[in-house]
């Protein structure tokens, strides 16, 4: 019997129970032992394992069905989205736009509404009007590249977009700086090539584009 004396009990519980899960006590899928039998082996009462159960059920790794147990549901906990993409390296982060972006580029030429069309061109409009300007420039052509997600009209899709902005902003920035192509008619011009092609329903051009714009990104950061 593992005894857990240090408080608080319910957190000792449901880091004991993680690492049993972790170390494959319990399989994906499998149903827990009941409260009576886990509480004398983490030499706590049930209303103490009742409540390491609901953390992590909170967290992703168990699962309470009504009637039935509670089962095991994932076999770690889930990372919070800020703390991966922080560790992340800027070029993984490409990568990760790169899936994203190209589906949603693919998903706006075929659901585009005419309200996504004029935000869209508003937003092609503004990043023009910002091509000297570094910090403004980043920024305008963010927001075109989120017009465009939202034309998709995933909200998961949009979420993962808003999720990657803020670790690739600065990075983005200090490249502009040393790249001599910035603001430059010829980057701007693939731009309004992406917003025609989801304007006109083109969805293999706009997703090639997509995918041809954020490759080239990704090899300037290499």
């Amino acid at each position: 019997m593992t005894e857990l004396r240090r408080a608080p009990l319910a957190d000792q519980a449901a880091e004991h129970l993680l690492k049993r899960i972790r170390e494959g006590e319990w399989q994906l899928g499998e149903k827990l032992p009941g409260e009576t039998t886990l509480a004398p082996q983490l030499g706590v009462g049930r209303s103490t394992v009742r409540e390491a159960i609901r953390q992590l059920a909170g967290r992703g790794v168990l699962a309470s069905r009504q009637g039935s147990g509670v089962f095991v549901t994932a076999l770690n906990v889930r990372e919070d989205w800020d703390s991966v993409l922080l560790r992340s390296d800027i070029v993984s982060v490409i990568e990760a736009r790169a899936a994203i972006e190209t589906e949603a580029a693919t998903l706006a030429a075929e659901r585009r509404t005419p309200t996504d069309v004029r935000a869209i061109r508003r937003a092609l409009a503004h990043r023009a009007e910002h091509r000297t300007d570094l910090a403004a420039h980043v920024d305008a052509d963010t927001e075109l590249h989120r017009s465009i997600v939202a034309a998709a009209h995933n909200p998961i899709l949009l979420d993962l977009f808003d999720g990657c902005t803020p670790r690739v902003r600065q990075a983005m920035i200090e490249m502009l700086r040393i790249r001599v192509d910035f603001g430059s008619a010829a980057d701007h011009a693939a731009h309004e090539d992406l917003a025609t092609a989801i304007i006109e329903r083109d969805s293999d051009g706009a997703a090639a584009l997509s995918r041809n714009h954020l490759r080239s990104l990704k090899e300037a950061l290499a």
